[in-house]
Order: C-alpha cells, then sequence, then structure tokens
C-alpha cells in the first residue's frame, strides 16, 4: 500500500465502504480497530465487519463529505446522507495510527429536511 496521509486513508475507508470492497477496508484498518456509535458501543474489527460494514445499501446513495480535515491528530468528517428520502448530517473522528484506521467514533445529527 502506499503511504497515504491520515485524512486520505479515512477518505480510502470510507469509499471502500460505500463500494462495499471488504477485502480494501480491511487492509485500512488496524488490528485493534475499535468502533463506537450512538448504537453501538466499542465494537472490535470483527464485529463491525460482521454488523455494520454490509449496511451501505442502507442509504438512498452514498453519503457525500462535507468537509474532512485533520485536528489535533484525528481525522474529522462531516457528510450529509439521505435514507427514505430524508437527509441527514453525521460526524466522525477518527484516529488512524501507522497508516491504518485505528478508532472511529461517530455522531449522530439530526434530519436536515
Amino acid at each position: 500500500m502506499s503511504e497515504l496521509s491520515s485524512v486520505q486513508t479515512v477518505d480510502a475507508f470510507m469509499r471502500a465502504f460505500r463500494e462495499q470492497d471488504r477485502e480494501r477496508a480491511e487492509s485500512l484498518m488496524a488490528e485493534d480497530f475499535v468502533f463506537t456509535s450512538p448504537q453501538d458501543d466499542h465494537l472490535d474489527k470483527a464485529t463491525w465487519l460482521e454488523r455494520c460494514f454490509p449496511t451501505a445499501d442502507h442509504f438512498d446513495q452514498p453519503a457525500r463529505t462535507l468537509e474532512l480535515v485533520e485536528v489535533d491528530g484525528v481525522v474529522l468528517h462531516r457528510y450529509e446522507y439521505a435514507v427514505n428520502g430524508r437527509r441527514w448530517r453525521n460526524a466522525e473522528a477518527t484516529t488512524v495510527v501507522d497508516g491504518r484506521v485505528r478508532e472511529v467514533e461517530v455522531y449522530f445529527g439530526g434530519a436536515i429536511d
């Protein structure tokens, strides 16, 4: 794998999720990967791949990135998506260590229309 910045790693990880490219997603994940959201508390890599990874078809269309920046070693990703015709915005704080996604924290926003 080429040397990616933390922002590029998160972007590639999100693209692998949207495209359901499990091999690519796994190659970008640290072995001690942890995922937390209001619905999931500290899921490990295997559980996230089983429970969350296959849900990309839940969205009406791929999420649209509004902002993707690194701040103090954490990549902040703000994005918009639609489910059943309603638009929503979420934010994620992702930690990348040694070129791999180690931790993702998702913060749910409300409907915007």
